[in-house]
């Protein structure tokens, strides 16, 4: 019963650990203020993970964390999550399926900022609508 609650609490503990820098926030908004998002993005641009195919495989003992630790936009970490919840399968559901729809949409957020940031079809696609996004990860306009 001791390891039982030992585990809950450090399943309880990580959960939706997969989060945003301060910087990453910022550039996802400067990203919103010029209507480029997750929905609605610019160029050539696609979800490397599925929110709701995230949480219904973690149904199945932590699935969706191994589909979140593999693939586009991996988070090896994930890995581990996916082990803790099989440990403590079926009660592991509780918070298992919330925590990874919620980080595929974070991976999702960080992989857009990546793409319009580093890639060069996400820069050429920002330059068609004459934006840029600087050094401080602020999407400006060029002139």
């Amino acid at each position: 019963m001791k390891l039982f609650i030992t585990l809950f609490s450090v399943c309880a503990f990580i959960s939706a650990c997969t989060s945003l820098t301060r910087q990453e926030t910022q550039t996802l908004r400067s990203l919103d203020a010029h209507g480029i998002s997750v929905d609605y993005p610019a160029g050539n641009w696609e979800r490397p993970a599925s929110p709701a195919a995230a949480g219904a495989l973690n149904l199945i003992l932590g699935g969706g964390n191994f589909y979140l630790a593999s693939g586009n936009g991996a988070q090896s970490e994930h890995f581990t999550y996916g082990f803790l919840n099989l440990l403590t399968w079926p009660i592991s559901i509780i918070w298992g399926v919330p925590e990874a729809a919620i980080d595929a949409n974070t991976i999702n957020q960080r992989e857009l900022i990546y793409f319009y940031t580093f890639d060069p079809q996400g820069q050429a696609a920002l330059k068609e609508r004459k934006l840029q996004i600087n050094n401080q990860g602020i999407v400006t306009e060029i002139k």
